[in-house]
């Protein structure tokens, strides 16, 4: 993301591919080593696991994936994401959106009732599938594949959101410049990522040294589909730095914590008073 060279990778420790628990000593399984970047706080698997076909990523089925209440269309799902862009770039009847990564179409379909034109390209067949058999999208507006692997015009779109994305892609800051490609001068792209300042994995990391483990929670690079990145701030501002962008606005989502309610009282406020929640969401404005 930010260009550093190799002697700026700090190894962090090691991951199973499985849930570690308090004693990942005991676990088998497949370990990878964890290492963040100094310059960008990027942190990623390396090496990186590779499936021998890419629905071994992504086609999970979303039945597992997630909850049945997820599969209800709700007035309120992306509401507060268009308020935001509401307030940097007034919608206009018409405009040109992308989703990548568009799931079951959740996100097409409240682009589409504030008035854009929307598209998007899913990896997961699955997922796919299921946009247009159970939320009706329409199929000529949904591509299957990856965005290594799609096209769409140079200056299309004029807002493209990656949404719980970006931390799959093997070369998220290819990814970022592609887009940007199809986006129109001034366009603005929307990125919800995994923060690396997660305070949650701070704790956890901070016990694992306490009983003298190597281990790390930081990602789960080999789970289906997997994690292979967790974001800081500064990942896209020198990435954009370098690629004709600018962050405009950043927000951090305090989100579920997995930790007993009794702690949950007290880290809640913590991490968002202090901006070490578990999500980074943010919003990039193409420079002409």
């Amino acid at each position: 993301m930010c260009g550093a060279a190799n002697s700026n990778h700090l190894i962090l420790g090691k991951r199973l591919n499985t849930a570690q628990g308090k004693k990942p000593r005991s676990k088998t399984g497949i370990t990878t080593t964890i290492m963040k970047c100094n310059i960008c706080s990027l942190i990623f698997a390396n090496p990186q696991p590779i499936p021998f076909d890419i629905q071994d990523h992504y086609g999970v089925p979303p039945e597992n994936y997630w909850k049945e209440e997820y599969f209800l269309l709700n007035d309120h799902y992306f509401a507060n994401e268009i308020k935001t862009l509401q307030h940097l770039a007034p919608i206009k009847k018409g405009a040109k959106a992308l989703d990548i990564g568009a799931g079951l179409g959740k996100c097409m379909i409240a682009l589409n009732n504030v008035g854009f034109d929307t598209y998007g390209l899913e990896p997961s067949e699955p997922f796919y599938q299921n946009a247009i058999n159970k939320m009706k999208i329409n199929p000529e507006k949904l591509k299957l594949g990856m965005i290594e692997e799609i096209d769409y015009p140079e200056n299309e779109f004029d807002f493209i959101t990656f949404g719980a994305v970006l931390e799959h892609l093997y070369s998220p800051g290819e990814s970022i410049v592609k887009a940007l490609k199809w986006l129109k001068p001034n366009g603005i792209i929307q990125i919800e990522i995994p923060s690396s300042h997660w305070l949650i994995h701070k704790i956890i990391n901070f016990f694992y040294k306490l009983i003298c483990t190597d281990y790390v929670g930081n990602i789960s690079p080999m789970h289906s589909p997997f994690h292979l990145y967790e974001f800081g701030l500064k990942s896209f501002e020198l990435h954009g730095k370098q690629n004709k962008y600018e962050v405009i606005f950043h927000e951090y989502h305090v989100c579920n914590t997995y930790m007993p309610k009794f702690v949950d009282f007290f880290v809640k406020p913590y991490m968002k008073m202090t901006n070490t929640g578990m999500q980074l969401c943010v919003w990039l404005r193409k420079i002409e």
